[in-house]
């Protein structure tokens, strides 16, 4: 089972009652757009609305109405402690109610858009629902396959496991596997190109293996996949000189694809080479090049 789908079937598993927090209406700026729900429990929330006021006062509405709280003015209060106005609420039933709160100076938030916000426990049909639902996105997430468990690549690994990505390190190494995080796919194998043939349609591939040959064979692979979100291969601005010599005059390739790589990763304007800051750097561009894509 992916990150979002195990997690989630965890969080619920752990808390005996649970509200589903779910934004119904975003009008104007708002920190969230409709659709973005958050679960409550009595101890803990899974997910986000956002954050600030409004989502401190949709928290304590939920474990309010988990309570059992049946008094408009005093269902949920302000970190402050002073009641929320009642024109805020509206009870939809015994176990759903609605929020319906102008962001701004009077609840001091400064985004400035109006917010629909649904409360609702949740009983085992809907529970189903959110594990499905998870699931099935947890499935179209976009894929990175990550060529190399070097210092970088476990760095690479890390931060991406923070992400909603579906991430596969492959190596030809046995010992540089070892020590992935949790929720990242290994492949051991002793010719990984292969597995850029196999890859998804908008994979985003980053390669930083152990031998330089090797780079160029797999990106060389890469980049004659059209469909491929992202090409990337740690080095210099020589290494990708020497590459593109050998793409074009003995792997078949032309300018075009070339033009796909990029090289350094991370961008150049940071002279960082520590295996974390170029990881951070690489998970930001990676991550903005699959967004782009699924616009």
């Amino acid at each position: 089972m992916s990150t979002t789908a195990k997690s989630l079937r965890a969080f619920l598993d752990a808390a005996p009652s649970v509200a589903l927090v779910e934004v119904a209406e975003a009008k104007g700026s708002t920190p969230r757009e409709k659709g973005a729900w958050m679960l409550v429990s009595p101890q803990r929330i899974f997910g986000t609305i956002g954050g600030g006021q409004l989502e401190f006062m949709a928290i304590d509405t939920a474990r309010a109405m988990l309570a059992g709280s049946s008094k408009r003015s005093t269902v949920m209060e302000h970190v402050t402690g002073d009641p929320v106005p009642a024109r805020y609420l509206d009870r939809d039933a015994k176990d759903s109610l609605t929020l319906d709160i102008p962001l701004g100076p009077e609840i001091g938030q400064c985004c400035g858009g109006r917010v629909e916000v649904a409360v609702r426990n949740v009983d085992a049909a809907l529970r189903a629902d959110l594990l499905a639902s998870a699931e099935t996105t947890d499935a179209a997430r976009p894929h990175v396959h990550v060529f190399g468990g070097g210092h970088v690549g476990h760095a690479l690994a890390s931060a991406f496991v923070l992400l909603p990505l579906n991430v596969v390190v492959v190596e030809t190494r046995t010992d540089a596997l070892d020590d992935m995080p949790d929720n990242v796919v290994t492949r051991l194998t002793p010719m990984p190109e292969e597995m850029v043939r196999e890859a998804p349609a908008g994979t985003a591939f980053v390669v930083l293996t152990h031998d330089h040959a090797l780079d160029f064979l797999i990106v060389g692979e890469a980049l004659k996949r059209d469909d491929a979100a992202y090409v990337g291969m740690i080095g210099s601005k020589t290494k990708k000189a020497t590459f593109r010599s050998w793409f074009l005059k003995t792997a078949g390739g032309n300018e075009a694809q070339f033009a796909r790589l990029v090289c350094p990763i991370g961008g150049d304007g940071v002279k960082d080479k520590r295996p974390a800051v170029i990881a951070a750097l690489a998970a930001a561009e990676i991550m903005t090049a699959l967004v782009l894509r699924a616009k």
